[in-house]
């Protein structure tokens, strides 16, 4: 029997939602949600990357067919595309249709259908600074956001680098704001122990050192950030300092 490879389709669509609990005051609301409480509602055009699982068909060499997944994909994301999520969508009725809480609705419709493979990850991008991961090896009661910050700093006496740093936070999506983790909390602990540190700034200088590499930038990140996570815990630091070069830091 041959190994399971995984393989990975993007479909892009567009909907706009609003995050509003009705019985808070508008005090309330705008302290959680700042401004994606903002009526009436604000767009995305969202990039869904849907990787699905299976062995290689020995006639075809492929995992699945791709027309056929890129018919039932077309075919799912159709009842979501230029709809308001809150207004249009039964799904989100109760709940808030957070970047979280709609990956886990496009999981749940994709995931019975019929030769697409076994899917493994949903990860839905709001822009290329947020996205909301559902993934089969962490189980259905948790999901994962990922927020990008970036900075500028000197390594090792070179002119200034700018570093884009993907913080990613795992935990199940509280059943009240729809959220994994407070972002404008996490917007803010970043802001104070990363950012302000480190940008425009010479590493060797902050670290007290002759040199200093990218896995250590993403330790320090990481020490910096661990014990602050308000809710849902700190899973991963991604620190890119080239297209060509990254770290992962994850404790």
């Amino acid at each position: 029997m041959m190994d399971s490879v995984l393989l990975t389709k993007r479909i892009e669509f567009s909907s706009s939602h609003r995050y509003i609990r009705p019985e808070w005051d508008e005090v309330k609301n705008r302290a959680s949600f700042g401004l994606c409480y903002n009526p009436p509602a604000h767009g995305h055009n969202y990039l869904l990357e849907v990787t699905v699982s299976g062995e290689i068909d020995r006639q075809t060499g492929m995992v699945v067919n791709l027309f056929d997944l890129k018919r039932v994909l077309l075919d799912v994301i159709e009842e979501f595309d230029h709809k308001n999520l809150n207004l249009d969508m039964p799904y989100f009725k109760d709940r808030i249709p957070t970047s979280e809480n709609l990956a886990l609705v496009l999981w749940e419709k994709l995931a019975p259908q019929p030769d697409i493979g076994v899917v493994q990850t949903i990860r839905l991008c709001e822009d290329e600074d947020l996205y909301a991961e559902v993934t089969a090896a962490a189980g259905l009661d948790v999901a994962a956001v990922t927020r990008r910050y970036s900075f500028t700093a000197i390594q090792d006496g070179n002119q200034g680098r700018e570093w884009d740093c993907f913080i990613t936070v795992r935990g199940p999506i509280d059943p009240t704001t729809g959220m994994v983790t407070d972002i404008g909390a996490l917007d803010r602990v970043v802001q104070d122990k990363v950012v302000q540190i480190f940008d425009r700034q010479d590493l060797r200088q902050v670290f007290g050192v002759k040199q200093v590499t990218g896995g250590q930038l993403a330790e320090r990140i990481w020490n910096s950030l661990a014990s602050d996570i308000t809710s849902g815990h700190l899973a991963n630091i991604r620190l890119v300092q080239s297209r060509d070069l990254f770290f992962d830091y994850a404790g």
